[in-house]
This record gives C-alpha cells, structure tokens and sequence, in this order.
C-alpha cells in the first residue's frame, strides 16, 4: 500500500515538474533544488524567445494562419498565447519583416 502511495506521490511531483517548467523555463529545475541550471536554462530559452520576437515582432505568432508553427510556439510558454491574441487583433507596430524572417516556407508554397 505504501508503494502505491509513493508512486501516486512521484507521479503527482513529476507531473507539477513539467507544468512549472512550461509555465516558466527553468522553474521545474528551480523545484528540483538544482538552481544553477535553472537559471541557465530560463536566460537560454527567455532571451532566444525574445531574439525571435525582436527580429519578426509578434506578428510571427499567427494562431490563424499559421496553425502548426503556432503550436511549436506554445510549447514554449504560455506567454505565447498572450501574444497571439494580440497579434491576432492587429494592433501592434511592425518593425521587423514577419513574413520573411519569421515563417520559414518551402520553396512549394
């Protein structure tokens, strides 16, 4: 009996692991006491994030339009979805080039 408690326990832990961490990068290692990589792991994924918004500007997170690179862009964090209802609303200033850098299309497009 105590070993299924325990591992209804681990699983319950695993699982609120892996929702920290896709809720804020790094906070899953940050519950796991491993503080050093937490941190490298939230300013790798946080600044890689903000370098691609900064060269397509939000209006490379297209929830319309754009369906599967948008999933690929949720798994990152929650903020995506943030981001995408505003840029589905179209009320943002375009500095970079969107639809050139920020969506990769195949030359059969």
């Amino acid at each position: 009996m105590k070993s299924a408690l325990s591992k209804a326990n681990n699983t319950l832990f695993l699982l609120t692991v892996g929702l920290l961490a896709w809720l804020i990068p790094g906070a899953g290692y940050l519950l796991l006491k491993e503080n050093r990589r937490a941190v490298i792991i939230f300013a790798t994924i946080v600044l890689t994030f903000c370098t691609g918004l900064y060269i397509g500007s939000i209006g490379i997170i297209n929830p319309v339009g754009a369906k599967p690179w948008y999933v690929a862009q949720i798994m990152n964090s929650p903020v995506v979805a943030v981001l995408g209802y505003l840029a589905s609303k179209g009320d943002y200033p375009v500095f970079g080039r969107p639809n050139e850098i920020g969506q990769i299309r195949d030359a059969g497009d």
